[in-house]
């Protein structure tokens, strides 16, 4: 019986079996990249891996789920995911703060986050609770949409929006931790693991809908589950390594328990 509300210290591919199908509203996989000397991020082939975890997670996704895979930007360029999910799009998280050593070529200063629906569409996309700040001149931007071309054409029914625009498809207003971010939990989190509230908050607000379940399936120092407990959603998060776990169960100690309906449990089902 697994249990909501709650990170499990157990390996994910061992776990997951024993989550029924179909239960997920959205998937946040911040896991190996398959770059680092790290224990956690060595990986034999990052695309097969990559693949293997799509594979899993379709199956645990309801109709019109979201899954976010976090990775390089090469984590799914040689594989056919097509028969499980569809991507939507690669968002670009750009931290123009990475040190800059490359020598024989450029330095990559972006993660890529993959968007991924099952199904047609996606059940959930909350526009409004993730626009930004407008960049162009109200003014400027009026007159752009009064153009014949504009007005008469595909997106004519664009219209400025003073609660913000689209976030588009790279993120360059939120910055990675630094060794003075408050909410940073050790210098060893730093960069490799841990990711900026913010960021996890944007990925599910735009995709999830309050007291919708999550999936963390390397929780890391739980960032997941904390953004999702401050935000009113589910979770259920798995993180092998030990004392990542007990940071993750830290954190969670020290947020106000939202209210929520009472704890239920998902059981697997014999019959499948």
């Amino acid at each position: 019986m697994i249990q909501i509300d709650k990170v499990y210290n157990a390996d994910m591919f061992e776990l997951i079996s024993e989550i029924d199908d179909d239960v997920f509203d959205l998937i946040i996989c911040d896991g190996p990249y398959g770059v680092t000397s790290n224990e956690w991020d060595r990986v034999s082939g990052i695309q097969g891996f990559n693949l293997n975890l799509i594979r899993l997670f379709s199956a645990k996704l309801k109709n019109g789920g979201t899954l976010y895979l976090f990775g390089k930007p090469d984590c799914i360029d040689f594989i056919d995911y097509r028969p499980y999910l569809k991507l939507r799009s690669k968002i670009v998280w750009y931290q123009p703060s990475r040190l800059a050593q490359g020598r024989l070529n450029y330095t990559n200063n972006y993660d890529v986050i993959c968007y991924f629906i099952k199904g047609l569409k996606p059940a959930a996309y909350n526009l409004d609770a993730i626009r930004v700040s407008q960049l162009v001149e109200l003014d400027h931007r009026l007159r752009c949409e009064r153009v014949p071309s504009v007005k008469n054409g595909q997106f004519g029914k664009t219209k400025f929006n003073t609660k913000g625009k689209n976030p588009g498809d790279v993120w360059g207003d939120i910055k990675q931790l630094t060794y003075k971010s408050k909410e940073l939990v050790n210098r060893e989190a730093l960069n490799t693991i841990q990711k900026p509230e913010s960021l996890i908050e944007r990925l599910i607000k735009a995709s999830s809908n309050t007291g919708d379940l999550v999936f963390d399936p390397f929780a890391g120092t739980g960032t997941v589950p904390v953004v999702c407990q401050k935000l009113g959603r589910h979770f259920i998060g798995i993180e092998k390594n030990p004392q990542l776990h007990k940071i993750t169960n830290s954190r969670l100690n020290k947020i106000n328990l939202v209210s929520f309906s009472p704890n239920r449990a998902i059981e697997r089902s014999d019959t499948k």
